[in-house]
């Protein structure tokens, strides 16, 4: 058993390279060999979101504060509330992150495969984050 002490982490900024805004991440777990999932904590201010990414496994994400928007590829951008848990499939190309006058939480649960859990891609432009929902 091990339990993971809240604090014992520090938190970090999304880097710009995967992060439109201000983007903050709270690691919670890590995968241990031979499991392979992790999850973060991932707060966005308002109008913050990730790049265009997939994952190879897929994607667990579940809201726990604020509101937000998810996108998939070809899809319509949906509002996520908390409460609310949303999946991607493996390889399914997406964004997520908060809406525009509102920040958002959600706890993101991934596996790794082969030592990879994502895939990061373009960023979400304005014009895309402001489509109709």
């Amino acid at each position: 058993m091990e339990i993971m002490r809240c604090g014992s982490r520090p938190s970090g900024r999304g880097p710009a390279d995967w992060f439109t805004g201000i983007v903050r991440i709270d690691p919670l777990f890590s995968a241990s060999s031979p499991a392979r999932a992790a999850g973060n904590r991932v707060t966005f201010e308002p109008g913050a979101r990730t790049a265009w990414h997939t994952h190879p496994l897929g994607q667990t994400l579940i809201v726990v504060d604020g509101i937000g928007r998810v996108q998939r590829q070809g899809g319509p951008i949906e509002e996520i509330r908390p409460g609310d848990v949303v999946w991607f499939a493996p390889g399914e190309k997406h964004w997520h992150g908060a809406a525009p006058a509102n920040a958002m939480t959600h706890v993101a649960i991934q596996e790794a495969l082969d030592g990879k859990a994502v895939e990061w891609m373009e960023h979400v432009t304005d014009a895309e984050y402001a489509a109709p929902k």
